[in-house]
């Protein structure tokens, strides 16, 4: 739904999916994946009846994909990846069945993947944005190991902070955005970094509107820098 950066990037899909093949990982995709969704949109706006019915659509399609919970499931939007750990949650596992398991795609490659790569040439220096999810989540430790495998130096802002996104939020009120991120901003540009990441690419959006400066999803830089 939201593509990459720029038109010459391949956008963070195909970023990890390029690195889980350099590392003999074999990602399968769900079928009927493109009218499925993490129910956020509907549980942000208080609509419970359209969340039930998502997370009902999104639980029955992923315990036959993961075959039954044996294989983890693997999302790379770390707000979409808290979505679905709430979709998951109010689940009845079936009798002898595993719980589904939801892994954001920094977790799984700071644990699984980065061991396995050769050592890519660093960027000097990289503006991280964590997020809300991934604060939320704990998942701000493995942000930051990837983020300081691909630059020499990593700079959050002090003054860090919700983007004010909020899925849709940021496109039909873009002033809650500017007003939530206009002292974190300041401080990121005033880094001079080389590049910009985070790990949600709404949140990546927000901040390059605020910046002007271009943030990606770290695993692209990854990817990028790894490349045989």
């Amino acid at each position: 739904m939201f593509g990459p950066a720029e038109p010459s990037q391949a956008g963070i899909q195909e970023s990890f999916s390029a690195l889980a093949r350099r590392t003999g990982v074999e990602l399968l995709v769900p079928e009927g994946i493109d009218s499925l969704c993490c129910g956020t949109p509907f549980s942000s706006k208080g609509m419970e009846k359209g969340h039930a019915a998502m997370a009902e659509r999104v639980v029955a399609v992923l315990r036959s994909a993961s075959n039954n919970g044996e294989l983890p499931i693997l999302c790379d939007a770390s707000s979409c990846t808290e979505g679905l750990r709430h979709s998951v949650d109010g689940e009845t596992v079936p009798e002898g069945a595993t719980p589904l398991k939801i892994v954001d795609v920094v977790e799984y490659t700071a644990e699984h993947i980065l061991p396995l790569l050769p050592e890519g040439q660093k960027i000097a220096s990289l503006a991280l944005h964590p997020t809300c999810s991934s604060t939320r989540m704990g998942l701000d430790g493995a942000l930051q190991g990837v983020a300081g495998a691909v630059a020499r130096m990593v700079q959050i802002p002090e003054s860090w902070g919700c983007c004010g996104f909020a899925g849709d939020r940021g496109m039909l009120h873009p002033e809650l955005t500017a007003s939530a991120t206009a002292e974190q901003a300041a401080e990121a540009t005033g880094f001079g970094a080389v590049a910009h990441a985070s790990c949600n690419r709404t949140c990546e959006l927000g901040m390059t509107r605020a910046t002007g400066e271009t943030y990606e999803h770290v695993l692209e830089i990854l990817e990028r820098i790894t490349r045989p």
